[in-house]
C-alpha cells in the first residue's frame, strides 16, 4: 500500500514547483499540509548561521550541523500533535548535506514509518554515488516515486501526483 510520494528528476526540472502546486491545490481541497521548511510557503534554502559550531563541507557549501538540526528537527517533532486530521508532510528536498546528521535521518525514517502523515517530498536523482537514505526512501514498498521530465512536469501533477496524495490520505 502506498503511504507516500517522492518526485525525482534533473536540478531544475520543477520538482519544488510542483510539489508547491500540489499544496496549493490540497490546501484548497481541505488537507492540512504542514512543510519541513522553516517559513511556510517559501523554497528558500536554510539560512544559518555558524558561530563555531561543528561544520561540514558539500562543495562549496558548509553545513552548521547543530544549527540544522535546532531548525528542522522541531518541525518533525511537532507532527504527530494533530490531532487525527489527515496531514501531508512535505520535504522538499533531501540530499548530502542533510544527510551529515544522523538525528534528520531518524527523524524522517520514523516519520515515513508513522501512520499520522502523507509525505509529498523531493529526491535526487540517482548519482554516480548514492546517498544511503535516498536510496532506502526510493526503495521503500510504500513509497511511489515519480520522475519529473521537461517533457512531462506540465501533466503529472494532475494526472499522476495528485490522485496518488489523495489514495493515499484515504487510506489513512
Amino acid at each position: 500500500m502506498i503511504k507516500h510520494v517522492f518526485l525525482t528528476g534533473q536540478p531544475g526540472v520543477g520538482k519544488s514547483t510542483l510539489v508547491q502546486k500540489a499544496c496549493e491545490s490540497l490546501v484548497s481541497s481541505g488537507t492540512t499540509v504542514e512543510e519541513g521548511s522553516p517559513v511556510p510557503n517559501t523554497r528558500h534554502g536554510w539560512s544559518i548561521s555558524s558561530h563555531g559550531a561543528q561544520e561540514y563541507t558539500v562543495g562549496q557549501y558548509v553545513v552548521d550541523l547543530s544549527s540544522f538540526e535546532n531548525l528542522v528537527l522541531p518541525l518533525f517533532r511537532n507532527l504527530d500533535s494533530g490531532g487525527s486530521t489527515k496531514k501531508v508532510f512535505v520535504v522538499d528536498e533531501f540530499g548530502k548535506m542533510e544527510l551529515f546528521s544522523q538525528s534528520f535521518i531518524r527523524a524522517v525514517r520514523q516519520t515515513l514509518d508513522q501512520s499520522c502523515c502523507t509525505v509529498l517530498g523531493t529526491i535526487p536523482v540517482l548519482k554516480h554515488k548514492p546517498l544511503a537514505l535516498v536510496e532506502e526512501v526510493r526503495g521503500r514498498s510504500d513509497v511511489k516515486v515519480f520522475t519529473i521530465t521537461k517533457e512531462n512536469r506540465d501533466s503529472i501533477l494532475r494526472l499522476n501526483v495528485l490522485p496518488t496524495v489523495s489514495k493515499c490520505l484515504k487510506q489513512m
